[in-house]
């Protein structure tokens, strides 16, 4: 059975990204309305009989969820029956299953009604969080814990707190990332970093489109110094620790990569594979962000040790294990 749930797990991750590049999609090809106001249904219809591109866009997206969706389901009952001893199964469970039919209600709620940019901005971090569920779950089926050790790891209550606000505020970044697409902002900026070439400082010039576009350059600039000022801390304080130091290396890169295809979205005018990558790249970065969460959250349960007890923690979490 730990097979089935490690291949389900394995589907369920990579749908949910294709998910979330599907939204995004259709949001950057404006096929929102290619079903008309018809959901379920496209048009009234379960199979159209005419096609356009944008309804071939926005139906390949609700058949891709249905089914990912199907999948999610059948892992989380399978995942509670079999592995619902671990302790943070049954809570990820949930959270990706009540974060996934979220977003589905707010997308047909979206198409039969109607929505604010304002709320439509809400389902891709909607999505993001079911994501990081799924992704979590898919870690902890494949024991990547155990492979990388990190029972010995105690994270310092500092950067256990510095994790929480990282995770807040790049839900931050990513809601005013969703926001410049939902109002069409993307290109309202000729130049980067800066909006107005030649004018770095010109800010009674900006429209609103453009204070949006900006707002969302700058946080995301705040997030990329906090986590190369991170990456530095844990370069220094957890060198002995793999899952620190690499693992927040790829987040680092991650992260770059990021920032780098959304400066190609500028200078490629709206390339629709950069601004895919641009939103694939910080779904990963969630995703590794979401993991240290949960090494945190372990390290909450335990006291620091003294420079020479790492002993000490070791057999506390043998102890854990074996009450499992």
């Amino acid at each position: 059975m730990i097979r089935v749930l490690k291949w389900l797990s394995v589907v369920s991750t990579i749908g949910m990204i294709f998910i979330l590049l599907g939204g995004a999609l259709v949001t950057k090809t404006g096929s929102a309305e290619g079903c008309g106001n018809s959901w379920p249904l496209c048009h009234g219809q379960l199979f159209p009989s005419e096609m356009t591109p944008e309804l071939m866009i926005e139906y390949s997206h609700r058949l891709i969820s249905t089914i990912i969706g199907a999948t999610v389901l059948l892992l989380v009952i399978l995942a509670w029956i079999y592995i619902g001893y671990l302790k943070e199964v049954k809570f990820l469970a949930s959270i990706s299953i009540l974060f996934l039919v979220l977003q589905g209600l707010i997308g047909a709620a979206a198409v039969i009604w109607g929505q604010s940019d304002f709320i439509l901005a809400l389902h891709f971090g909607i999505s993001l969080i079911s994501f990081a569920a799924i992704f979590l779950l898919m870690l902890l089926i494949f024991e990547i814990d155990r492979k990388f050790k990190t029972n010995e790891l105690y994270i310092k209550k500092k950067h256990r707190i510095q994790f929480v606000l990282l995770t807040i505020f790049t839900l931050i970044v990513v809601y005013t990332g969703a926001l410049v697409r939902h109002v069409n902002a993307h290109l309202v900026c000729e130049s980067w970093p800066f909006c107005i070439s030649g004018k770095p400082l010109a800010f009674t010039e900006y429209s609103f489109h453009q204070w949006i576009q900006m707002g969302h350059r700058l946080l995301a600039a705040i997030l990329f110094i906090w986590t190369i000022i991170l990456l530095i801390q844990f370069v220094k304080q957890y060198g002995e620790h793999r899952v620190m130091v690499w693992g927040w290396t790829i987040t680092t890169s991650l992260l770059l990569l990021q920032v780098i295809f959304g400066a190609l979205i500028i200078y490629t005018r709206l390339n629709i594979w950069i601004a895919l990558f641009h939103a694939l790249f910080i779904t990963l970065f969630f995703g590794m962000l979401s993991y240290f969460i949960l090494l945190s959250y372990r390290s909450y349960r335990l006291k620091a040790p003294e420079p020479s007890s790492w002993r000490t923690v070791l057999s506390y979490n043998e102890k854990m294990e074996s009450e499992l």
